[in-house]
């Protein structure tokens, strides 16, 4: 929203703001992740800039834009999905000077990475894909983008009612009440629930049973409400990290499916990563973002062909049912 006009600047307290509002949600058990907030911040430092350092203002975009890939590139490690999600998500158009500043931004991010030896945040080994899983794989995207619409209706429709409790005590009291007990019945739910992925990713081979069946289901329904609940109720984050989670588990339980009732033989790490991708790509409307930060996070391009073909049929999946996103809701909604 910060970029439809040059009057609305993102002001200095917004990067230490979000910072620590964004740690504190997750350490308190928000179920979302602190990559928005991180994003906002960055975004911040990238606005306070062109306005302190005397820039003209019609490079803010592009200083914002700069901060935005910079922050991307950080969390995941991957220069090319931020740069990409600055220019597809934020920025929504290509200009020279726009190109030139992200490029430096996210050089300078990668580089900084390079330098302080930063850990991936996952350790995935994917080697191969076999061409028989295409079908499949045109199934997991059109899956993901039924569970994206699925987060962003529950996103809107969560926000829209807590709003019409008018005191914010209130609304954080019914919403960490109703957020800690979800966390009591699925304590995958806590936080970012990145820890939870990681345990999935070193043990992807799991045998279908009705526990099994009836705790991925559970966390597919209540991942989307939880983050809802956590963020109409004051947390700080996105949606970004929730799509990791909700398409690491939606691929591993087709995968699953597939392999114990049709002996499809397909690989289940396979599935939990393009899962990810294909949730992300639905979510932000940006197929190609989610693409190479799939990519990026296993500094392996091994399957960019099928997760190339799940990112773009969630994406339309997703815009046949909602043309909007979580990011863009109103904007489109005024047209």
């Amino acid at each position: 929203d910060s970029l439809k006009t040059r009057h609305n600047d993102l002001p200095v307290y917004k990067i230490p703001s979000h910072f620590i509002a964004g740690l504190i949600t997750i350490v308190f058990g928000g179920s979302t992740g602190i990559e928005v907030s991180t994003v906002v911040a960055s975004a911040s430092i990238g606005s306070v800039s062109q306005k302190k350092g005397g820039i003209h203002h019609i490079y803010r975009k592009e200083l914002i834009c700069a901060g935005v890939a910079a922050a991307v590139t950080v969390l995941f490690n991957s220069p090319i999905a931020g740069a990409l999600f600055a220019l597809e998500v934020i920025f929504k158009r290509l200009h020279a000077t726009a190109i030139i500043t992200i490029g430096l931004s996210v050089f300078t991010a990668f580089g900084f990475n390079y330098l302080m030896d930063a850990e991936p945040l996952f350790i995935i080994h994917v080697n191969h894909w076999n061409l028989y899983a295409i079908p499949y794989f045109l199934l997991l995207g059109i899956l993901a983008g039924i569970n994206s619409a699925y987060l962003t209706k529950s996103v809107l429709f969560f926000k829209s009612r807590f709003l019409k409790i008018n005191k914010n005590y209130k609304r954080i009291i019914l919403g960490s009440l109703l957020v800690s007990i979800s966390i009591l019945i699925f304590p995958q739910l806590y936080g970012d629930g990145y820890h939870t992925m990681r345990d999935m990713f070193k043990y992807p081979n799991i045998m279908v049973s009705n526990a099994f069946l009836y705790t991925i289901i559970g966390l597919l329904i209540l991942k989307p409400i939880v983050t809802s609940l956590t963020l109409a109720s004051g947390g700080d984050g996105g949606i970004f990290g929730p799509s990791l989670f909700i398409g690491s588990f939606l691929g591993l339980l087709v995968a699953s499916i597939l392999n114990q009732f049709f002996d499809a033989q397909v690989i289940p790490i396979n599935f939990m990563v393009i899962g990810m991708g294909a949730v992300l790509s639905a979510s932000l409307h940006a197929p190609f973002t989610a693409l190479f930060l799939i990519c990026g996070l296993m500094n392996n391009y091994s399957l960019f062909i099928p997760a190339l073909i799940a990112c773009l049929v969630s994406k339309m999946t997703a815009k046949l049912i909602l043309p909007y996103t979580v990011y863009n809701y109103s904007s489109v909604q005024a047209k």
